[in-house]
């Protein structure tokens, strides 16, 4: 069996092709968009990150607020730099890149951030929006795999998902998410973890699995059923080499699975700006 593949590209570009009248309906109303970024220190993996979303932020038209922090910045800073965002009415979302420095305690940092301009959606107040089905920005990456499981046309209403991995960034927002009453959600989501001795016993009886453990090659063929639908969400980079979760010979089982590269990524991505785009709506009324 070869698997389908599931790209995240043209999800990507169906959801930048939404946002384009509604950043310019916003534009029109006196109401640039604006996403701000914070970056602490000189690591270039991040730097190429911010750089990426600044770009493509000012290509869809909206504004790119950006405080770059040295290496030595202290809590303090990153406290300041959040609260200097927070105040600043250009800003409609930010984020602050991570990882960040060791001195730095990122949870700490999260807490300072207007749960309202949380890009990422990972403020405690949004994962509790989360979990009661309130509106609110959704963890980027969990949105962009529901938007892109839908995209390729991969049922999930009544199905059952197996997400592999626990983490607040993917496993347990993704499960609250697909959880939910919606067309393109409402599935039995079962959550299973390195911890689990026989995580595989769940993982072999699921419709989809997303691996997002962020143990490189944890997922393999033995552990699916043929035809299964796989999703790779968890990496790990040794240096600048992607190390996925999920190994390459999954493909000869899956009946649909995503690239390697150029899967989940994209549509992180998307959702990202997604986001930014709808918190601007809500404080201009529109939304």
């Amino acid at each position: 069996m070869t698997a389908r593949l599931l790209p995240g590209a043209p999800v990507a570009e169906a959801v930048f092709a939404d946002l384009i009248p509604r950043i310019a309906a916003l534009v029109r109303k006196g109401r640039q968009p604006g996403l701000g970024t914070i970056l602490v220190g000189g690591d270039s993996a991040s730097g190429g990150y911010v750089n990426m979303k600044m770009a493509k932020a000012v290509e869809l038209g909206m504004t790119s607020p950006h405080l770059h922090l040295p290496d030595d910045a202290t809590q303090q800073d990153v406290v300041a730099a959040i609260r200097q965002m927070n105040e600043d009415p250009a800003v409609d979302a930010m984020l602050i890149q991570h990882p960040t420095p060791r001195q730095i305690d990122f949870e700490a940092a999260l807490l300072e951030m207007d749960p309202d301009k949380d890009v990422d959606g990972l403020h405690p107040v949004n994962m509790g929006r989360l979990a009661l089905g309130m509106p609110g920005p959704v963890p980027c990456t969990p949105a962009g795999i529901e938007a892109l499981l839908a995209h390729h046309g991969i049922a999930v209403a009544g199905r059952e998902v197996c997400v592999l991995g626990r983490g607040t960034t993917l496993g347990r927002p993704l499960a609250l998410l697909l959880a939910q009453k919606r067309p393109t959600a409402n599935a039995a989501v079962t959550v299973v973890h390195t911890g689990v001795p026989d995580w595989d016993r769940y993982t072999r009886r699921a419709d989809i699995v997303v691996a997002a453990a962020g143990v490189p090659g944890i997922l393999r063929p033995e552990h699916l059923s043929p035809g299964v639908t796989v999703v790779g969400g968890g990496v790990r980079y040794e240096g600048k080499r992607l190390l996925p979760d999920v190994d390459e010979s999954c493909a000869d089982v899956a009946g649909a699975i995503t690239p390697r590269i150029g899967g989940v990524g994209p549509t992180t991505v998307a959702m990202l700006f997604k986001n930014c785009v709808e918190a601007a709506e809500r404080r201009a009324g529109v939304a």
